[in-house]
């Protein structure tokens, strides 16, 4: 990575609470410049969250103009209801994302710990307790799913220069063939 700075969104998606937060890299080191939470009103109805939700990630690719947005990847639970809330919850935020064209990176919650804690099973309380240590933070924001979405920023921050590995199939064969355990 070179020496020009680079700003970056983190999201932790929710429908109840959507954190936030905005790092810079600055001389190759994160800097938090700014962090918060959107905060559907509790009455409203699924698909009024969604808007709000929508509404509110505008505004943010307004305000702050990233570079790119790293969002948390949903994970495997076992209510269903609640998965499809989070993936719309997402994918809403996504759609605000790609109307300002800014890349979207997304990133699998044990992956998120592992970067900032070392222990991908860290609890959220340990990765804030990381982040106000490392980032000197003065006091710790009053819901974990802002110090969540400073943690994806500063995840894909780490990232950046690690090579990926490619997937690549030539079909489906090949992919069964690759992967053994995935397919019964």
């Amino acid at each position: 990575m070179n020496s020009e700075t680079i700003k970056i969104l983190g999201i932790d998606p929710g429908t109840n609470v959507t954190g936030y937060g905005l790092v810079e890299i600055q001389n190759k080191k994160p800097v938090i410049l700014d962090m918060g939470k959107i905060t559907p009103n509790r009455g409203m109805v699924h698909y009024e969250r969604i808007k709000v939700l929508h509404e509110e990630a505008l505004k943010l690719m307004e305000k702050y103009r990233p570079d790119v947005m790293a969002i948390e990847a949903p994970f495997f639970g076992k209510d269903i209801q609640a998965m499809l809330k989070l993936g719309r919850a997402q994918g809403v935020i996504m759609v605000a994302a790609l109307m300002y064209n800014i890349p979207i990176y997304e990133y699998a919650p044990l992956l998120v710990k592992q970067s900032i804690t070392g222990m991908g099973r860290a609890s959220k309380e340990q990765v804030a307790y990381f982040l106000q240590k490392v980032y000197h933070l003065e006091q710790l924001p009053d819901k974990m799913d802002i110090t969540d979405a400073i943690a994806v920023a500063i995840c894909h921050f780490i990232q950046i220069d690690k090579p990926q590995k490619k997937k690549e199939y030539k079909n489906w064969n090949d992919f069964i063939k690759k992967n053994p355990g995935r397919v019964k």
